[in-house]
Formats: structure tokens, sequence, C-alpha cells
């Protein structure tokens, strides 16, 4: 079974250690377009961290120059006075326009910019683009895999509760896997942080969040080269949810406490000092949360294909029978440990998000206590 478990390891982090060597081995034979090789490999690790409006598998250079693209193209939505809706192989990965009724639109730094028929880009002082961004809805690749995670989401968990259903909730297959993972997360991450009482109706959404979240970085360790989880977006999204999720269903003992901190241990004239510094806090803090939430899953999964690729890109700039072997030894070791961050970034999330959940969920026996007290 181990044995089993190493070699599938082996097999993603290859596939993936490929993907990079592939590409950038081509563009380096290719003379690399008049462009210094860092600057190849830096510009190589910035496109495969953004989205895209294209799902490209991989790229090369032919012999004549001619950069060539593997995948497919997805579509384009733009709301630009009206709906306009084309394929994304109109821009050809952003070197030719797309005309649309007359209009012109430019894919420029992986956003699509209005422009005029020759594609000009007007800029400010600061260097920025200044042409009119019309509002983008377009299924872009990172859109792309969260349906696919979400479809696959829902045909295994809807295959598991039917075998449970036939097997009297006895697991087969899969479930047998699965089972303990959704056991771990009710007994040891719902039960413990939110309570007996209330954690069910939060288990649907703890579930849903850490597979979530782990299939997708999972997905982001294949030679995809998908980057949903390391896309601040997405993570804001998650994390606005948990924001939602806990004000919304928040107790009155919640927002007692996050008005009322200090509760009625103190005489009310005592207290108006001390809440002048404690309540601003206490709502700083229900923002400071979800924040937290998004900034660590996007830091770690984005800084963890920074420097996997980077340390790929080293076996090209060393070009020694030394210090390519180390780099790509090291990079290798790197994405094993990426596996289990995948994962542990899972956890940490649905925890944190559990935690919070039982802050909102908590209730003092006020009235219980105040019957004991009159009744003594």
């Amino acid at each position: 079974m181990r044995k089993t478990v190493f070699t599938k390891i082996l097999l993603v982090a290859t596939l993936f250690l490929g993907q990079f060597t592939f590409a950038s081995e081509k563009d380096s034979e290719a003379g690399n377009h008049g462009k210094d090789l860092k600057t190849e490999i830096k510009e190589y690790i910035t496109h495969h961290l953004q989205d895209s409006h294209d799902f490209s598998l991989f790229s090369y250079t032919t012999d004549d120059g001619e950069h060539k693209y593997v995948g497919f193209p997805l579509p384009v939505i733009l709301w630009d006075n009206g709906l306009m809706v084309f394929s994304s192989s109109k821009f050809h990965h952003g070197e030719t326009l797309a005309e649309v009724d007359g209009n012109y639109y430019k894919l420029y730094h992986g956003k699509v910019y209005k422009t005029d028929a020759e594609g000009t880009i007007n800029y400010d002082e600061e260097h920025h683009a200044t042409n009119v961004k019309p509002l983008d809805l377009s299924i872009t690749k990172n859109v792309v895999m969260i349906i696919i995670t979400g479809a696959l989401m829902l045909w295994l968990f809807s295959s598991l509760a039917r075998s449970y259903a036939k097997n009297n909730g006895v697991p087969t297959g899969a479930g047998r896997f699965f089972e303990p993972i959704v056991l771990y997360i009710r007994d040891d991450i719902a039960r413990p942080n939110i309570g007996e009482k209330r954690y069910g109706k939060y288990m649907p959404f703890l579930l849903t969040i850490f597979f979530f979240i782990w299939f997708l970085n999972m997905f982001g360790m294949t030679p995809l080269g998908v980057n949903v989880t390391g896309n601040i977006a997405i993570t804001f999204a998650l994390a606005l949810m948990v924001f939602l999720i806990t004000n919304l269903t928040g107790t009155k003992d919640y927002w007692m406490h996050q008005f009322n901190p200090l509760g009625d241990s103190m005489p009310w004239y005592a207290k108006i000092p001390l809440y002048i510094i404690l309540v601003p806090i206490e709502i700083l803090g229900l923002f400071i949360k979800p924040f937290s939430l998004l900034i660590r899953l996007y830091a770690n999964m984005q800084a963890g294909h920074i420097v996997l690729m980077s340390l790929i890109g080293l076996m090209f700039i060393f070009k020694s029978w030394l210090g390519s072997p180390l780099s790509f030894g090291l990079a290798f070791a790197i994405s094993l440990i990426e596996v289990l961050v995948a994962l542990l970034q899972a956890y940490i999330f649905t925890m944190l998000s559990a935690l919070y959940f039982g802050f909102a969920s908590e209730e003092h026996e006020h009235e219980h206590e105040h019957e004991a007290e009159t009744a003594h």
C-alpha cells in the first residue's frame, strides 16, 4: 500500500516538473526570442501563476521560431454597452486583436481592454493602462477548474451516499478512504470547536470547503498548470463566505460580546474608557479573522508554486552536471512537500472556520443562572 501511494506521488511530481522542463528547454533552444534567459524564466513563472482566457496544457517553440500552444479556447463574455460573447481563440494568446460587432478588444497582461484597430494601449504617468476595461464575465481557466472540481465532488459524494444506502452504512470502494476523513472533520474539528448542539448545521459547509480546497490544491500539482487557490480573488470569495456565515448565524451573546466585551462585571461609568479601546478592536477583529484566512491560503499556495518553479528554472541557468541535478532533486523534494501542504492548507482553513463558527454560536445560560440565583 505504501509503495503504491509513493509511486502515485512520484508520478505527480515527475509530471509537474516535466511540464516546466519541456517548455523551458524548447524556449531556451530557440534563442528566447532575443530575451535574457532569466527574464524568460520569470515571465514563464508569472504566466503560470496568472489566470488565463484559454486552457493551455503546454507550449513549445518550433525550429522555425514559431511558438505553439497545446490546449483549447474558452468563451470570452464581456459587458460593453451590451453582451459580447466570442471565443478566446480570437486573441491567439494575446498576439492578435478580437473584433466583435465593430469593437476591438486586446488581451494585455491577462486583462481585456477596449482598443482601436491598431491595438493601441494608452498609459498614465505610472505606466498603467488607461484604456476602457469592459466588465469581464469570462469562463477562464480557473473557472473551468472550479466547475470540474464541483462536478467531481458532486459525482463522488453522491455515489458514496448511494453506496452507503445499499450497504447499510458500510463504506465500499473509495468510501473506505473518504469516510475516515469525513468522520475526522466531524469528531475532531466540528464538534470540539462548535459544540455538540450546533455543529450539525455547519457540517455541510465544512466538508465542502475542505474537499474543495484540497482537490483544487492537488489539481495545482498536476501538469494542467492551474493555480486556483493561489489566486487572491478565489481565496477572498472563500473567506467572504466564512465571514457571512459567521456573522449571519451569530447568536445574541456573540454580538453582545462585540459591543459589550466586559459584560456586567463593572459599572457602566468605569467601562467607558476601556470600551473606547476594546469595542473598535472587537469590530476590527470581525474583518481580521477572514482576512487571515484568505491571506494564509493565497500566500502559501502562491509561494509554493514560485519556489518550485524557480528551482526548476535554475537548471537552465546552471547548465552543469552538478547544479542542474541538484536543482532538479531539490525541486522534486519540494514537490513532495507541496502534496502535504495541499492537504494541510485545506485542514487549516476548515479548522479556523469551525473555530469562528464556534465563537458565533456560543451561548451563555444567563436565564438558567438567574433562575438558580432566585431559587437560592
